[in-house]
């Protein structure tokens, strides 16, 4: 075992603890999963007998702090998004540096580090654990110097560990649902070793429930010295994101962040493909994949990740698209909300997934036939909802297909060629939706903007014109 000194030493100095991640019980008060959220990741102080005005004045402070982490609307104010996002799974390190006793750059003084499965998990067999543990240490091993060996026997410089409840390092697991697991970042003693939580049900390859992959290779992250990014992208932002482990790639905000402390991987044995980067929605070359309405919302759909934008604020989000569907494929073609069905559609090649508000309904995919383009049509490039008439318009190369929603058939008279439904309109529709009584149709980096009822071309604009910088 590690030092007894040095884990007494370095817990007396940790006051919020590298712990990982929080649901808060469904049964707590708004108030008091705030209270815990920001006591333990933001540093309000506990409960003193001191005034309520000034008790209310630093929760406020604390909120603040985390909504501009977290690129939400700064209020100070618990709203129900603020509290929505409180209540994800997600890593319990702070997110304000400030708030971290391990500030600064916390990093390995040695390439070569050691790793050691002291026990295992009954949710999967030894040799699944074996492997997701070697596969999340190797993320971080090829794209930098660091090479991981793995004992069977004695201290290792990181101990990997599954407990239950009080494990003996001061910080208390609580059960199922709550925290996942804990990591500390490179320090003498306790530093490095991972704790997850046995409570929890840790699952091999299923998109569902927890992947022990990804929770390991987030805080490994933490044990190599990386803080939490505000990435949403990033492999290191504090809430558990499902992604697709056959084909995850290291986040290139998670490369830049642990390369700066340890250099880049020299012998040529990194991934191939190159780290993804997260999407900026004032990018001026930005090309979209689709865009649809939801309920009064607007959702741009690109590669991996979409925003959600709300009309009446300025504030947009950005989310990983499996962090909200793990069934809907990245990269999709085309999507659309039909008021008449009240759901938004989502098509990628010739599957059709539905949503029902923000859940997927059960008995998809469909095939794109249920709309009943020709057999020849086995992709579309963006689909327009017509709320005036209950048209849905598939645009396919240079064509529009016109079906009609209440009689379940394409129209007579198509398709037609696009320019003669929306004259000057010019270069292929990526995207297309409607809003307000205007028809919005994407090319490149472009959106050109249609009356709904005359479809007269007013104007071009950028296609973030709905996406404030």
């Amino acid at each position: 075992m590690k030092s007894y000194y040095k884990l007494c030493v370095l817990l007396a100095l940790l006051v919020s603890g590298y712990t990982s991640p929080i649901a808060p019980p469904a049964d707590k008060d708004k108030e008091s999963i705030a209270v815990n959220y920001l006591t333990q990741l933001y540093g309000l102080p506990k409960q003193t007998n001191s005034d309520a005005e000034k008790r209310s004045s630093a929760m406020s402070l604390r909120l603040k702090e985390m909504q501009q982490f977290f690129k939400l609307k700064v209020t100070g104010k618990l709203d129900e998004e603020t509290l929505d996002l409180m209540k994800k799974p997600r890593c319990g390190v702070p997110d304000v540096a400030a708030y971290s006793t391990f500030q600064g750059d916390y990093k390995w003084k040695k390439h070569d580090l050691t790793y050691r499965i002291e026990n295992y998990t009954p949710d999967m067999s030894e040799a699944e654990v074996d492997d997701s543990i070697k596969r999340a240490l190797q993320v971080w091993a090829d794209v930098t110097p660091l090479r991981f060996t793995r004992i069977y026997s004695g201290t290792a410089d990181i101990m990997i560990s599954f407990s239950v409840r009080d494990h003996g390092d001061g910080y208390p697991f609580d059960g199922p649902n709550g925290f996942l697991a804990h990591a500390f970042p490179p320090f003498e003693g306790i530093g490095g070793d991972a704790h997850f939580d046995d409570d929890e049900k840790f699952l091999y390859r299923s998109p569902h429930g927890y992947n022990l992959f990804l929770v390991a290779a987030h805080e490994f992250g933490h044990s190599l010295g990386l803080e939490h990014s505000q990435d949403p992208g990033a492999l290191m932002y504090p809430t558990y994101v499902y992604r697709d482990i056959d084909t995850f790639v290291l986040p290139k905000d998670d490369v830049d962040g642990i390369q700066y402390l340890y250099g880049p991987n020299s012998d040529g044995t990194g991934p191939k493909p190159p780290p993804p980067v997260t999407p900026n929605k004032c990018d001026p070359k930005l090309v979209l994949d689709a865009v649809t309405m939801l309920r009064g919302e607007i959702m741009f759909f690109k590669g991996s990740f979409f925003w959600r934008s709300y009309p009446l604020s300025r504030n947009v989000e950005q989310h990983l698209i499996k962090s909200f569907w793990p069934q809907i494929p990245n990269h999709i073609d085309a999507a659309f909300e039909s008021t008449f069905e009240d759901k938004v559609f989502i098509i990628k090649g010739e599957k059709v997934w539905a949503l029902y508000g923000y859940d997927v309904v059960r008995g998809y995919p469909k095939s794109l036939s249920m709309f009943r383009l020709p057999k020849k049509v086995k992709k579309v490039d963006a689909v327009l909802y017509d709320e005036t008439s209950y048209k849905i318009l598939f645009f396919v190369n240079n064509k529009i297909y016109s079906y009609n929603e209440e009689q379940r058939r394409i129209e007579k008279g198509y398709p037609k060629p696009v320019e003669e439904v929306f004259p000057g309109m010019t270069g292929k529709v990526t995207a297309a939706f409607q809003f307000k009584g205007f028809n919005y149709l994407f090319s490149g980096s472009k959106m050109f903007e249609f009356g709904a009822y005359n479809r007269k071309l007013l104007r071009v604009l950028n296609n973030n014109y709905f996406l404030p910088c």
